[in-house]
Order: C-alpha cells, then structure tokens, then sequence
C-alpha cells in the first residue's frame, strides 16, 4: 500500500444536547505511516477517545475525512467499515474486552475465524506463547490476573496480522510494574509485525516511546512533537524472555 496506513484531514466532531452545539474535537489533522507509532495524549476531555474512534470508523466526523489502509471511510456504510476493520485493523482496550465463556486460546482465535482461516486454534497457542502464556491457554478471563488478560488482549490484537493498531489506555488498569511489562510486549509486537501503532495514553513513559506524541486540548492540536531518538532506543525485553517466572508474576 502506497502512503500513510491512516490520514486524517481537517476531522470535526460536534454533538447537539439540549439544543446547544458542543464540538469536541476541532480541525485535526495527521498522517501515520506504515509501521510508525503515534501516541495522542491530553487531559480528560480533549478529545483523545473521541478521535481514536473516528480513525477507526466507529463513528463519522461532522466534518473532514479519513482513510484507513488506502480507504477513504466516508463513503463506505456500516458494513463495509466492519469489514475494513477486520482486515485491517486490531484494537487494545484499557477494559480488555476478552469474551468471559471463551478461554484465552479461543478468545485469540475469534478474528481468524471470523476471517475463515485455518488453523486459527494453532495460530492461537503460538501467540499466546509468544506473551508467555502458553500455560494459560485453557484458562478463561476469570482466572486470569489483569496483567495476564491485557497479555490476551495484545495476542489477539495481532492475530490478524493488522497494519494498524489502535490501544486506548492499555496499561490504565494495571499496576505500574505489569504496565511496564504489557508496553513491552506491545512494542515488541509492533516491531515484529511491522503494524503501526497509534496509542491513547495518560501515561507520558509510553508516551515517550512512541515516535510521535501529538497532544490535544479542547478537541484541538496544541503541539505535535517527535520523540528524543535515544530514548526510542530504550532496551526492551524480547517476547521470548517475557515467559515463565517473568512474566506469570505479571498480575
């Protein structure tokens, strides 16, 4: 695919309550590149969440475009934006989102099937082993810690093989010390699989690993900054050390 894997123009989005116009998120404009990473940051309100789902085409700008993997979203119906997604797009959840009756293999399965693609139930155990839980694969949401559904999650983000990844908040519901180990194997995955990587954050040390911060405020850009090179370079672990000990502590 020639071009950004996501280009935003000039989005709009105003909302009508009680018959006053309230407009969160206000001319917004960017491009993310093939295997980039993006975070957007801003205080509570500015419209972070807000943008995150227009670029994804859960929702429709009042005004402006986007186009996802080479597709303009505007004139494409509910369908065809849901098709779009599932080939090109995985999503991470501060809330994990995993399906409580399925276990953590089948959870990571469900994309591949939906696409009807063999050997989902392998592909499945070979993700989750690469997030160091492939003695975990029997087990439902429920016996899992918050560490270890974050982990799911992620495995099955990449199931698809996505070009793109949007991730709202995904270490908000974690303790520092698994948040750190979860943005490890997200950026582990991102490098691997070559999926561009566009993050919702409060949390400026994942922030700073991304290679472009853009910060909003009242729904509109205030600054767009490149991240310090050196810090890019942080050492992070590979996924094939973030097994055992390491990472089953992650809770």
């Amino acid at each position: 695919m020639d071009g950004p894997v996501l280009s935003a123009r000039a989005l709009s989005k105003t909302f009508t309550n009680a018959g006053r116009a309230l407009t969160v998120l206000d001319d917004v404009s960017f491009d993310v590149p093939a295997g980039a990473t993006c975070a957007i940051v801003g205080p509570s309100g500015s419209g972070k969440t807000t943008l995150l789902g227009l670029c994804a085409g859960l929702d429709r700008p009042t005004k402006g475009t986007v186009r996802l993997a080479g597709t303009d979203l505007g004139p494409l119906d509910e369908d065809a934006r849901a098709a779009l997604r599932a080939e090109a797009v995985g999503f991470v959840f501060q809330g994990f989102r995993l399906l409580p009756t399925l276990t953590a293999a089948e959870n990571v399965a469900v994309p591949l099937e939906l696409r009807g693609e063999r050997g989902a139930h392998q592909t499945a155990l070979d993700l989750l082993d690469r997030v160091g839980l492939g003695d975990r694969a029997g087990h439902y949401p429920t016996q899992l810690s918050g560490g270890e559904q974050q982990r799911v999650a992620l495995a099955r983000a990449f199931a698809g093989r996505p070009r793109l990844l949007f991730a709202d908040e995904p270490t908000g519901n974690l303790d520092a010390e698994t948040g750190a180990r979860v943005e490890a194997l997200l950026f582990d995955l991102n490098r691997e699989a070559g999926t561009a990587l566009v993050v919702v954050t409060h949390d400026p040390e994942l922030a700073a690993r991304c290679e472009r911060t853009i910060t909003l405020r009242a729904g509109r850009v205030v600054e767009d900054t490149a991240a310090d090179p050196a810090r890019l370079g942080a050492e992070v672990a590979p996924i094939g050390e973030a097994t055992a000990e390491a990472t089953r502590d992650a809770a």
